[in-house]
């Protein structure tokens, strides 16, 4: 069972927060965007160009849901993962510490600079991102343990925020 599982949209930092979270508690970090870039053999965006998002989306789930049952240390996921019913079922009935991690469009922006990597972004990417969170935002808050904000803050104090939270030094 993983220690923890980050959850939030572009740009909230998970990758960066899981790799100073995993660090902080002496384990491993699982990125479930990094797995299926792995294992498909293709970036993310050329999946969604390639294969559309529905194949996407199913490998997605096979991985995140493969994290989830074998991972033992950080797992973050991909800010739509939680989209799939099968995630948020395992998800919301797991004892898994998840953390939401929050973040503005004003600091969300220049993190991930809504560029072509990330595909649901590409038009019009604030309104996008506005949209993606509107429809997101009750599901992340309804899975998570608990949120932290990370506007403003590194990486390390994020993670620092999460390890105490789950009881880590």
């Amino acid at each position: 069972m993983p220690r923890a599982v980050l959850i939030g949209p572009p740009g909230a930092g998970k990758s960066s927060v899981g790799r100073q979270l995993a660090k902080i508690l002496e384990c491993e970090i699982l990125d479930t965007d990094l797995e299926i870039e792995k294992k498909s053999g293709k970036k993310i965006a050329e999946i969604f160009t390639e294969d559309g998002e529905p194949a996407f989306r199913a490998l997605e789930r096979e991985v995140v849901l493969a994290a989830l049952t074998t991972a033992s240390g950080v797992v973050a996921l991909g800010g739509g993962s939680i989209l799939d019913n099968e995630v948020a079922d395992y998800l919301s009935k797991s004892s898994i510490p998840i953390a939401y991690l929050e973040v503005s469009i004003s600091q969300a922006a220049p993190r991930v600079g809504f560029n072509k990597e990330r595909p649901l972004l590409a038009l019009n990417p604030r309104q996008q991102w506005m949209s993606l969170m509107e429809k997101r935002r009750p599901i992340y808050e309804s899975l998570a343990t608990f949120k932290v904000a990370t506007d403003n803050r590194k990486p390390a104090e994020v993670a620092q925020e999460i390890a105490s939270s789950i009881g880590a030094k």
